[in-house]
């Protein structure tokens, strides 16, 4: 039975969490950068610097969503704490006030991760892109299961997804994939899976049924809003031109419209295809460029370049971040209620595209 006591304390926990989170915010100076930034898209010559303009207008906008977000919780949580005062002896209505603080307590845990992605380029968009590794065909089908849970992922947190490189695999899948994700924190959200992705399997691609092992990396990059926070030399660039791949028509097929870019000085190498126009397609290259490069930066103002070097690794053996094992049988046996469709042999099979989807999107 639920005691009135225990939401009580779960309310004044609730309550010092909420406190922490307004003073990490430090609410009284959002308002003043929200008021002066409101104040300057006010003014009559706002819109004549388009690029100034868009990075005021989304940064009041941040701004708005946050402020509005912790005032909403605030609220909520007010109101419940009223409701137990009033449902003393009432059964029903206790448990229906559980369950709205249990809610809650979940909204307030997001807005205190929410709160830790403090990071220079946190807030930002990411463009993340994906490389098959040590595995061959093996690898290019785990390169396209992990785009397919980013993509899930990226579709129940609201976030936009476009993408803007595509190489498709000889026999199946994937090698190598690059797609921008649009939305509050995204780079603070995904930085944490850049790294080595490792599978071990049924094959489905080997009659004999055996046990294989793929490896794929995930490369995750700010975008950045400001051209000016990176300059880059045009003699530090080699730009090539090639024809599309994949659908798109005529234009594709019969003009050099995608781009690909290398900065000599560091290697990176970006390239960009989904644009009809060849322009539109370097100035999406340039953005990842400098996106890389805004990463490179930050790590080096954290580490020694040849600690960075050191942690430069080859897609294979003993350089994953994370493993995700579906076999021997007894592990995907004990643990098969985990996963909405609890049918062993399809894992057997190879068949593990709902058990990826379902369980790595809750896993992130």
């Amino acid at each position: 039975m639920i005691q009135i006591d225990e939401l009580k304390q779960n309310i004044k926990q609730l309550n010092a969490k909420m406190d922490g989170i307004g003073e990490s915010l430090n609410l009284p100076k959002l308002q003043q950068e929200l008021d002066s930034l409101n104040e300057q898209q006010h003014r009559a010559d706002f819109w004549e610097d388009v690029k100034n303009a868009q990075q005021v207008s989304q940064r009041a906008k941040n701004i708005e969503h946050k402020l509005a977000a912790y005032t909403k919780l605030r609220k909520r949580l007010t109101d419940v704490s009223d409701l137990v005062e009033l449902c003393d002896g009432d059964d029903a209505m206790l448990e229906e006030t559980a369950a709205e603080l249990q809610q809650l307590d979940t909204d307030v845990y997001e807005m205190h991760v929410e709160t830790l992605l403090s990071g220079k380029f946190d807030a930002n968009n990411a463009i993340l892109t994906l490389h098959a590794g040590a595995g061959g065909t093996e690898a290019q089908d785990w390169v396209q299961m992990l785009y397919r849970m980013y993509t899930r992922y990226c579709e129940r947190r609201g976030y936009r997804l476009t993408v803007l490189d595509y190489l498709d695999g000889e026999e199946a899948g994937i090698k190598s994939v690059t797609f921008k994700v649009e939305g509050d924190n995204a780079y603070g959200y995904l930085k944490a899976e850049k790294g080595v992705h490792r599978l071990v399997r049924i094959s489905p691609f080997d009659a004999n049924k055996r046990r294989h092992t793929s490896f794929a990396s995930l490369e995750v990059m700010p975008e950045l809003a400001s051209d000016n926070e990176i300059v880059i030399d045009d003699k530090d660039l080699k730009i090539d031109t090639y024809r599309s791949s994949g659908a798109g028509g005529q234009h594709v097929n019969k003009t050099e419209s995608a781009i690909r870019i290398t900065h000599l000085p560091t290697g990176i190498v970006v390239a960009c295809q989904n644009e009809r126009s060849q322009i539109q397609n370097r100035e999406q290259a340039m953005a990842m460029l400098k996106g890389k490069l805004a990463e490179l930066k930050e790590r080096e103002q954290m580490e020694e370049a040849a600690a960075i070097k050191g942690e430069i690794k080859k897609i294979e053996w003993g350089s994953q971040i994370r493993s995700y094992v579906f076999c021997p049988y007894t592990l995907v046996k004990d643990h098969r209620t985990n996963f909405e469709n609890p049918n062993v042999n399809d894992v057997m099979d190879g068949n593990i595209q709902p058990f990826i989807e379902d369980y790595l999107t809750k896993a992130l």
